[in-house]
């Protein structure tokens, strides 16, 4: 299970539908983010590496 923006998201579950269990990111916001981050929207939660988490910290810190 990771950890973005001080909440704890799936690790079963695909990338995009796992950010939507941030506090103001629903199902267009999370496709956005994982455009801009380059990050595939199928892949599970799960199957991130630790550069792809940090990618996506950065991004939620600046803009969320």
């Amino acid at each position: 299970m990771a950890r973005l923006a001080g909440t704890d998201i799936p690790g079963k579950k695909r990338v995009e539908i796992a950010l939507t269990y941030i506090y103001g990111i629903g199902l267009t916001s999370a496709g956005r983010i994982l455009d801009k981050v380059g990050i595939d929207r199928n892949l599970k939660t799960e199957a991130l590496s630790d550069q792809q988490l940090a990618k996506l910290r950065e991004e939620l810190d600046q803009n969320f």
